[in-house]
């Protein structure tokens, strides 16, 4: 295998990312926004980054409001993420439109999308001009997962529906679970011994 490389100019090429639809506004003007640069910042406290292009309608909305909503979509819902988008708050409403369900947060008065199967409720701390973009910082004061998307001990189902992610413009599902945190270095159990 050749390992040598090409050297590129400095660019986004980090892949792949998670796709959301950050949620914003409050009841009688809610809005959506497809945001593949999002990530988790700190765990404690739990904390959750979104960067938004400050022309973007939703930008102000978030800005006014300080918060938002983090929804992780599945694979069957590409088209319509990619739809929101590529169409603005301003002309269109994206619930109605892609015919979704919009739910208050149980602590921020930003949308979830029911449709999603985990949502973050977001209240942002900190923001920062970068340039193109601005990043939001935000702390997650709640978590909604839909109850199908959770096995008998309460673990989050990641590989039920095919999560959404993103390749330098390119949607993808997420596929298989190849091992776990720290699976490299598990020790294999040997048979058990009664005493």
């Amino acid at each position: 295998m050749d390992h040598t490389k090409e050297i590129w100019p400095g660019s986004t090429q980090l892949a792949p990312l998670p796709v959301v639809l950050a949620g914003c506004g409050s009841e009688g003007g809610y809005n959506l926004i497809t945001i593949a640069w999002a990530g988790i910042v700190c765990s404690a406290p739990p904390m959750v980054s979104i960067a938004v292009r400050p022309e973007r309608h939703s930008f102000d909305l978030i800005k006014q409001s300080g918060e938002f909503t983090v929804n992780v979509p599945t694979a069957a819902m590409a088209k319509k993420v990619d739809w929101c988008g590529v169409k603005s708050g301003r002309e269109f409403n994206k619930f109605k439109e892609c015919n979704w369900t919009a739910v208050a947060g149980s602590k921020v008065k930003a949308p979830i999308v029911a449709e999603c199967p985990l949502a973050l409720e977001c209240k942002v701390v900190q923001t920062l001009d970068l340039g193109a973009h601005t990043l939001f910082i935000a702390e997650i004061v709640a978590v909604q997962v839909s109850k199908d998307h959770l096995d008998e001990k309460g673990r989050f189902l990641v590989e039920k529906d095919n999560l959404l992610c993103y390749v330098h413009g390119h949607y993808y599902g997420l596929g298989e679970c190849l091992g776990h945190f720290g699976y490299s270095v598990k020790k294999k159990e040997g048979p058990k011994v009664r005493k």
